[in-house]
C-alpha cells in the first residue's frame, strides 16, 4: 500500500520543489507555495542535512552541496510533478467537473494554487503526517477551500476505498489520481494492490499517473548511488519494474496506458537545453492510463 511515514525523502522532494522554485532560473515547475508550506527552519535544516552528507560525517561547500541537489534529489520530483499537473490541467479541460485524489500527498500545495473550483481535491495520508500538514496551515493562516478534502488513513487497519467514500468521494464522477515516489519502495504485487484499490472508485475514463524505476538496463553510477543515500535514510528501494509487467498489471485491472514517457522522452521535453546541468534520471520512467472498463456507474 502507499508508505504512510512522513519519510525523510517527501521531506527533501519537498526541499526540492521549494528550493528549484526559489533559485532556478529556467524553472521545470514552479511550486511558488512550497517554502512556506515547509517554513524557512525545516528548509534550513534539510539543506543542512544535505550539506553535511546526510549523515553529519562531512561538511560540503555551498556549490558542492547544489551540485548534489541537482545531479541525485532534483530530477525526479521536479519531472514528475511537472507531468502529474500537466496532465491533471489537460483531464479537467477534457472532462470539466472532476475529483483529484493525491496519494500520500505530504507537503503537496496544489490546493493552495488550484483556481480552478471544478477540481474537488482529495488529500490522502497517513494521521500523523496530515495532522502535521494541517497544523502549518493553521500557523500560515491559510483557508482550506470548500472543494478540498483532507483523508487520513491508517493503511494497516484501514481501506482508501472506504476512507474516501466517507469522506464524500463520487464514484460517478470522472477522477484523476496520484501516486508519486510510491513505486520505488513497493513491490510490483503491493503497487497492485493499490492500483486495484484505485480501479474499484474508478469511473470510466478516470485517470491514473505514477513513476517508476526501471528494473532492466546497465545504469550510470548516480542511480546506485542514489539507492544507497534512500538505503541510508533508512528506506530501501525494491530494484524497479520492467514495462511489460507494468502494463499487463495495469490492463489486468482495466487500465489502458495513454501517455509513456521513458529517460530519454523525459530528458527531451524537461531538461533539454539547460544552464543548470539537471539531467534526466536513467532508470526513472513516467505513464499516464485510463481506466476503459469495469462498470460504468453513469
Amino acid at each position: 500500500m502507499v508508505n504512510e511515514r512522513e519519510s525523510v525523502t517527501a521531506k527533501i522532494c519537498a526541499f526540492v520543489r521549494a528550493w528549484h522554485s526559489n533559485r532556478a532560473r529556467q524553472k521545470i515547475y514552479d511550486d511558488y507555495l512550497a517554502y512556506d508550506m515547509l517554513g524557512k527552519e525545516e528548509y534550513d535544516s534539510i539543506y543542512e542535512l544535505i550539506s553535511s552528507g546526510l549523515d553529519g560525517s562531512q561538511q560540503f561547500t555551498r556549490e558542492d552541496t547544489e551540485q548534489i541537489i541537482s545531479e541525485y534529489f532534483a530530477p525526479i520530483p521536479l519531472s514528475r510533478i511537472h507531468f502529474n499537473e500537466s496532465r491533471l490541467a489537460e483531464f479537467a479541460k477534457e472532462k470539466g467537473r472532476i475529483q483529484y485524489v493525491i496519494c500520500g500527498a505530504g507537503s503537496d500545495t496544489f490546493a493552495f494554487r488550484n483556481n480552478n473550483a471544478d477540481i474537488e481535491v482529495f488529500e490522502i495520508d497517513h494521521p500523523n503526517t496530515q495532522r502535521y500538514k494541517l497544523e502549518k496551515i493553521r500557523e500560515l493562516e491559510w483557508n482550506i477551500r470548500d472543494n478540498v478534502h483532507y483523508v487520513s488513513v491508517d493503511f494497516e487497519k484501514e481501506r482508501m476505498c472506504d476512507k474516501l467514500l466517507a469522506a464524500g468521494f463520487d464514484i460517478n464522477k470522472p477522477t484523476f489520481f496520484s501516486i508519486l515516489g510510491v513505486t520505488y519502495y513497493l513491490t510490483l504485487d503491493v503497487f497492485t494492490n493499490t492500483i486495484n484499490q484505485i480501479a474499484e472508485l474508478s469511473a470510466l475514463g478516470s485517470e491514473i499517473v505514477f513513476d517508476y524505476p526501471m528494473r532492466t538496463g546497465e545504469f550510470p553510477h548516480r542511480v546506485s548511488k542514489l539507492e544507497q543515500i534512500t538505503e541510508e535514510l533508512g528506506e530501501v528501494m525494491r530494484g524497479g519494474y520492467d514495462y511489460n509487467e507494468v502494463s499487463r498489471a495495469l490492463y489486468s485491472l482495466g487500465f489502458q496506458i495513454d501517455t509513456y514517457m521513458p529517460p530519454e522522452k523525459i530528458q527531451r521535453e524537461y531538461f533539454e537545453d539547460r544552464e543548470d546541468g539537471l539531467k534526466a534520471f536513467e532508470n526513472v520512467s513516467l505513464i499516464s492510463a485510463r481506466y476503459t472498463s469495469g462498470y460504468d456507474y453513469e
